[in-house]
């Protein structure tokens, strides 16, 4: 129970005027504007279609919302009232957009929130304009700081705002000041020498009918006042623990119930009660600091026509720990209604707590904003109908800076401010920022000394003390739309802007554009955190629209002024680019013609260059017909200015969208002929007078003598033309030109007039030389076929009026009698009449009548042997009549025999095909010479696709046999795949109708060489080993060089036969290698060495001759190739049998150099000794080399000789005996290094210790030290996961060897988590089961692991952890082998020789180590021995 003052002491306590008294009073006499007390929060306007119900999580109801005042009422009217001069209240108005940047105070380089702040902001300014007010109180900013100079009153501590201000200061006093318009001190309340006693004053609360004000100290007191007399009602000291801060104290909606919370993390409930005229405090503890230190508490307040909510009887609070958020119920019971962790966050991050009721649905409920860092979270708190308390989680807000602050502003609009000072005004809603404010010269107070309760000597924990670093709870208070910010000398005030503020705000920065797209965006609906629009939507839009209208008035009279009066035109325009689009824009968007082009065009026509850019304005809207009726003047004054200024194809654009009853239509007409602008020409004539022939007449006249004069038309004269086919069809079709429709009214009429001008027999003003129907005429020379295409689409529409069918009639027979009668059209042009004949005949309800003689001629004329010319057009003109339906009008037969007699093959081809004598289209595509090729896939598709009989097969597969020699001379590929796809039985067959011995060739090498890119399946093929030896005996006669490379991908032939085949024709290269092939390895060698002993007697002729040699360059090639075949076949022999090879090629070598030394000249002794050297290099390999030495002394010639001789060759080969031994010496160091290198690391890698990542188990996530169990182990894998051994069980990641078990981990191996592991060694290898170590409990030592400790090990080799440790070894230093490298380095010293030993093998090159993309190596010295 907390000490209670008496009353009669209480009522003799001295005035809080009294020590002060009148002095402070007359000192701080000043004068403060009156702040209204009306709320402008819009939480009370319901705007259903601005609400997500999914989103937020939002029940549907059914029943109507019980407090219907509080729906119809909107905030509309409720805006605080702003006088419109602020410099008579004595107010500093800020503007908000000179605060954008950073100032030097606010930036903060140690922050670690710096980081976050470097994301680029937004620029809303030109969006939103300035939303929010910055004002700073004079009257109350000077009375604090002369309290402090004058009476000691301190700095500035806390400020709480209701009807009235109060400001605590560092030396216990309570300023109260008025709201009234004097902003007057009302009340100082306390002394200092109280002050001195209790500490500064920490925090402070106004309760909701502003009667009583709560004091909280920096040394834990606290002390209630009367703010209408100024009496002290109560002196709180033991509420709560000694020794601790009050950090908050607030008032909750009952006025006997407050809450407290000190710097020891602890909250208390405060219960006032008046007993007998003594007023008491009882204190309960609702959070203790023991279970985690709260620093932050907010009750929930509702206004006074939310008294009667459901939720508010609950009387909640909300309290943020350290760690946590919590909402509990003080009535009528205390209960936690919700727990809501923070997760990880920044530990000097500030928690934030906020309530504000919402509405959603049809319902006002209180939503809880928390956050701490840079999220925001939302929860929306409801009460359903058993009268639980529901909390759900709403959308969350994500920032990019730390915030110390968050304030509602109206349940739309919130206001946060970071931890640099940057206040951030958002929607919350559209979660968009609306503006950004720099606060830093407001000085902002902080409550750090508070939090870390330097009063008491500093009793706090660390955490709440570095949370304190950042606190300002106390220096922000909102109430009534309005924040208050509390700096270190000054009271600041910030509030929304009405929206006709905004708008005036942009206009005095002379940002223009940006004040109209913002007023644009009030008018329709779309602009955040609007003030001051009251009613409904159209009454909003016409406030709004006046408004514009002025702005309007008011761009257009500065763009006037501000006009450079002399200088370059192009600055002129520039200066109205600016100023006169934004007008017209908006005029037109406000559908205020009559204001654009009366008021607004006589301002602009003042200046010409105005005039100029106003016209051109209107181009973009008139295009788009969003602009249609325009006054005369202004079109005619349009149309003047692009005239001038030679735009003429703009005016035509301009014309055809225009409605120009109001124009001279002569003189437009006129304008459109000189400049050709045809297409305005037309929408004139058609649009202004109803004249739809008129425009026909004139292009007729334009392109008519041209083409009767047989000349080529100009480009202009095409274009034209095409105008008059495209008017003509849109005519006849009902639409208008060039855009648009005809009215229906006039459509049969318009037909009408255009069908009687076609079928004119002469123009008005014929000459007598004029051809009949010119018209018509006219138009078949310009384009046939596409005249007959708007005819086509016309008759399409044609049906059951008469009147029409009798022009359709009247029209094919004027064309018959032009074109039939006519020779000066073209076989293509009477094929497209014909066509178009054939296609409206067909219909089938068709009423044209065309005389069937008319088509004979028109065969007669397109078949005409006679005539070469065009061969291709009337063959192609003939298949379009007959495909169009044409082919009624024929006898099948004489079409036939005309056509084989032009040569329309093409056309013997369709009628074939209706008739199904497919056989006979194969004559018609061999004889025809351009598709000649396309007759392999057409057999090819009879004899394949379904669909065929079979004697329809039968017939084309006979017919192509027998034309079997003209497909080969043909195409032999396609040939030889055609025969091995559908006549694979019958090969014997077509070999005896190719008569042509290069024929047959040509043809069997398509069909067994697979090189010839032929896809044929020799399997299915049935060709016998002897048609095979045809073909290579064909092959040795006409291209003997590739028999070999050909035998070599051949299957089916028989060595014998083969090789009297090559004797034959005395292909020894190729005898040798089916010797070889055969076995007979001696036999092959002998005809090498011959080949080899011919050559080397050519050689030394020419040497001896002192001409230049050629053959030696053949020399070397056989005597590689009879080396690669003492190589390839030493391996399977003996020694006697290798030296029956090697001993004749090296004596064959050895014999031109027999010779005296006198005799024989340089160039044949140096040849040849290189290539002796070769031949022993070679032999060494297989032959010892005492057994060469021997040989060669023992050479008759040699044996006689001198040593010199033969030193030569015996040097070399010592040479090769010590290059392989020095490379033996070095290649086994080298791998003994790595060796030692490898088991190194092994073993480093084995006794290496595991480093766990946390001290918990990963499974059941509990300390390692918890459990006690005698068979429970600790295991640590070498990845960093820690289990429990009984863990790992429970998961099936053991297997038992033995007395051992291996483990695996859970987490790296999840993939094999619900199956058993394998034990088999290759998945070991593979690394699936993981390197780990066990460590014993200490407490709880496993006798099992003793049992283990004694048995030796049974067999010798790696231990699972010796393999995972291998196996990351050589994942780390992965690479290729020093073995490998040398390896392929001595390959490529022979890489000849590996050519000859892999015969027709790919290049090792494209295989080498060094093609790897992959592979890197890595250079470094050798290792240093240490003696």
């Amino acid at each position: 129970m907390a000490s209670e003052v008496d009353p009669e002491s209480e009522e003799a306590a001295p005035s809080p005027r009294g020590g002060l008294g009148e002095g402070l009073a007359q000192a701080l006499e000043a004068s403060l504007p009156r702040l209204t007390c009306i709320d402008l929060d819009k939480d009370l306007e319901f705007r259903n279609e601005l609400i997500d119900d999914k989103e937020f999580d939002i029940p549907q109801v059914d029943t109507p919302p019980t407090l219907e005042s509080i729906l119809n009422e909107t905030d509309d009217e409720d805006e605080s009232f702003v006088l419109e001069d602020p410099t008579l209240l004595n107010i500093d108005t800020f503007d908000t957009h000179s605060y954008d940047t950073s100032s030097v105070a606010s930036s903060d380089s140690g922050d670690r929130t710096n980081l976050k702040r470097k994301k680029k902001l937004l620029d809303s300014f030109s969006l939103h304009g300035s939303v929010m007010r910055h004002s700073l109180l004079k009257g109350i900013s000077a009375q604090i700081v002369s309290a402090a100079d004058k009476v000691d009153a301190g700095l500035p501590t806390a400020i709480a705002v209701s009807s009235l201000i109060a400001v605590g200061t560092s030396h216990g006093l309570a300023l109260i000041f008025g709201k009234d318009q004097n902003q007057a001190l009302r009340l100082c309340l306390g002394s200092t020498s109280v002050g001195g006693q209790y500490g500064a004053i920490s925090a402070l609360s106004i309760n909701h009918d502003c009667s009583r004000l709560l004091c909280g100290f920096a040394k834990g007191q606290m002390t209630m006042w009367d703010l209408a007399s100024g009496k002290l009602l109560r002196s709180i000291t033991d509420a709560h623990p000694p020794g601790t801060a009050i950090l908050h104290i607030k008032f909750t909606d009952d006025p006997t119930l407050a809450i407290c919370n000190d710097s020891g993390g602890s909250v208390f409930e405060l219960t006032f009660k008046r007993v007998m005229g003594v007023r008491t405090c009882e204190s309960r503890c609702l959070f203790s600091g023991s279970k985690g230190e709260v620093c932050c508490i907010e009750p929930l307040h509702s206004k006074a026509e939310l008294k009667d909510h459901p939720i508010t009887q609950f009387s909640l609070l909300a309290m943020a720990s350290l760690t946590k958020i919590l909402v509990i119920g003080l009535k009528p019971s205390l209960k936690v209604w919700m727990t809501f962790p923070y997760g990880r966050m920044d530990p000097s991050s500030v928690p934030l707590l906020a309530w504000h009721f919402v509405a959603a649905n049809n319902y006002v409920n209180p939503t809880l904003a928390f956050c701490r860092g840079d999220v925001v979270h939302f929860l929306l708190v409801k009460r359903d109908e058993s009268g639980a308390i529901h909390v759900t989680k709403q959308k969350h807000l994500h920032l990019y800076y730390d915030l110390i602050n968050f304030t509602w502003i109206n349940s739309r609009t919130i206001v946060l401010l970071d931890s640099v000072e940057k206040l951030h005004v958002i929607d919350r809603l559209t979660q968009e920022e609306l503006e950004t404010v720099e606060i830093s010269e407001v000085q902002l107070v902080y409550n750090s000394s508070h939090f870390k309760s330097l009063a008491t000597g500093g009793n706090v924990s660390q955490a709440l003390a570095l949370v304190g670093e950042k606190a300002c709870y106390q220096s922000i208070s909102s109430y009534g739309g309005q924040i208050f910010y509390l700096g270190t000398k000054s009271v600041y005030v910030m509030t929304l802007r009405s929206w006709r503020e905004r708008v005036d705000h942009l206009l005095k920065q002379e940002c223009l554009p940006e004040a109209l797209a913002l007023a644009w965006s009030f008018h329709e609906g779309k602009a955040k955190a609007v003030v001051g629009l009251s009613g409904d939507a159209s009454k909003r839009k016409a406030v709004v629209a006046d408004r514009m209208v002025e702005i309007l008035f008011h761009c257009t009279d500065r763009a006037l002024k501000k006009c450079p009066d002399q200088g370059k035109i192009q600055v002129m325009e520039q200066h109205f680019q600016d100023t006169v689009p934004v007008v017209v824009d908006y005029c037109l968007r406000l559908q205020r013609r009559d204001l654009l082009f009366s008021q607004m065009y006589d301002k602009f026509s003042e200046n010409s260059v105005a005039k100029g850019v106003f016209l051109e304005c209107l181009e973009p809207y008139i295009l788009s017909d969003q602009l249609v009726g325009i006054t005369a003047q202004v079109m005619k004054d349009l149309l003047i200015h692009f005239q001038d200024k030679k735009l003429m194809e703009n005016v035509e654009a301009l014309i055809v969208h225009m409605d120009i009853t109001s124009l001279d239509i002569q003189q437009v007409v006129l304008m459109c002929w000189e400049n050709h602008l045809y297409d305005a020409m037309i929408y004139v004539y058609n649009s202004g007078m109803n004249e739809f022939i008129s425009p026909m007449e004139k292009l007729f006249k334009v392109i008519a003598p041209p083409l009767s004069a047989g000349k080529s038309l100009t480009d202009e004269q095409v274009i034209m033309g095409n105008k008059l086919l495209v008017y003509i069809s849109c005519c006849l079709a009902g639409r208008a030109y060039p855009l648009g429709d005809i009215p229906e009214d006039l459509v049969p009429l318009v037909k009408n007039q255009v069908f009687e001008f076609l079928i004119r027999l002469h123009s008005a003003e014929a000459s007598s030389e004029e051809e009949i129907y010119p018209y018509i005429c006219t138009l078949l020379h310009f384009d046939t076929r596409e005249f007959l295409n708007v005819l086509a689409l016309t008759f399409e529409d044609f049906k059951n009026d008469k009147q029409a069918l009798e022009y359709q009639q009247r029209i094919v027979d004027i064309l018959l009698k032009v074109m039939v009668e006519n020779s000066d059209f073209t076989p293509s042009q009477v094929g497209c009449l014909f066509t178009f004949l054939a296609r409206q005949l067909a219909k089938p309800d068709n009423t044209l009548f065309v005389n069937r003689t008319l088509f004979d001629q028109v065969l007669e004329f397109l078949c005409s042997p006679d005539d070469d010319s065009r061969h291709s057009e009337r063959q192609q003109v003939l298949l379009e009549l007959l495909q169009a339906g044409g082919i009624v009008q024929f006898e099948e037969s004489r079409l036939i025999r005309m056509a084989e007699r032009a040569e329309f093959y093409q056309i013997c081809e369709f009628m074939y095909e209706r008739e199904h004598q497919y056989d006979k289209i194969i004559d018609c595509y061999l004889r025809d010479p351009l598709r000649e090729e396309e007759v392999f896939n057409y057999v090819h598709n009879i004899l394949s696709i379904p669909g065929h009989s079979p004697e329809e097969k039968q017939s084309v597969g006979q017919k192509a046999m027998q034309h079997i020699e003209e497909l080969v001379s043909l195409n032999p590929c396609k040939a030889a795949e055609l025969v091995a796809t559908h006549f694979s039985g019958q090969v014997e067959a077509v070999i005896q109708k190719l008569q042509n011995p290069f024929l047959l060739f040509q043809f069997l090498r398509s069909l067994l060489d697979p090189r010839e890119g032929v896809s044929v399946n020799q399997e299915s093929l049935h060709a016998s080993p002897c048609i095979t030896e045809q073909f290579i005996e064909l092959l040795c006669q006409y291209n003997p060089h590739q028999v070999i490379d050909t035998l070599q991908v051949l299957e089916s032939y028989r060595l014998e036969e083969t090789i009297q085949i090559t004797q034959k024709y005395q292909l020894l290269e190729v005898c040798a290698y089916l010797l070889e092939k055969k076995g007979d390895v001696h036999g092959a060698f002998l005809i090498m060495l011959e080949r080899l002993q011919s050559k080397l007697q050519q050689f030394t002729k020419e040497s001896e001759n002192s001409r230049e040699s050629s053959s030696l360059k053949a020399v070397e090639e056989i005597l590689v190739e009879t080396i690669a075949l003492c190589q390839r076949n030493s391996q399977s022999l003996n020694q006697p049998q290798r030296e029956a090879l090697w001993f004749p090629l090296l004596e064959a070598m050895m014999a031109p150099q027999k010779l005296s030394s006198s005799c024989a000249p340089p160039r044949l002794a140096e040849p040849l000794k290189s290539l002796t050297m070769q031949v022993l290099n070679s032999m060494a390999a297989f032959i010892a080399l005492p057994s060469i030495l021997q040989r060669i002394l023992q050479d008759p010639v040699y044996g006689r000789g001198k040593l010199g001789e033969i030193q030569g060759l015996i040097l070399g080969m010592l040479d090769t005996f010590n290059y392989e031994q020095t490379l033996l010496e070095t290649t086994t160091s080298l791998l003994n290094h790595d060796l030692h290198w490898s088991l190194c690391n092994l073993r480093a890698s084995v006794t290496r210790g595991l480093n766990p990542k946390q001290d918990y188990c990963c499974i059941c996530l509990q300390q390692y030290r918890r459990r006690q169990e005698v068979a429970d182990d600790i295991v640590v894998f070498s990845c960093g996961h820690l289990y429990h051994s009984l863990c790992l069980l429970n998961k099936e990641c053991a297997v038992g060897t033995g007395n051992q078990a291996r483990w695996t981990c859970y987490r790296c191996n999840s993939s094999n988590k619900a199956g058993k592991l394998s034990e088999k060694a290759s998945e070991v290898k593979k690394g699936q089961l993981a390197q780990a170590q066990v460590k014993m409990s200490p407490s709880c030592p496993s006798p099992r692991g003793d049992a283990a400790a004694k048995k030796a090990p049974s067999e010798l080799g790696l231990d699972p952890q010796q393999i995972q440790a291998f196996d990351q070894l050589c994942r780390l230093y992965r690479g290729t082998s020093r073995l490998a490298l040398l390896t392929e380095l001595s390959q490529n010293q022979s890489g000849e020789s590996r050519r000859l030993l892999g015969g027709s093998k790919s290049s090792p090159a494209l295989n080498s180590i060094f093609q790897n993309e992959n592979f890197q190596l890595h250079l470094s010295p050798p290792p240093l021995s240490e003696d």
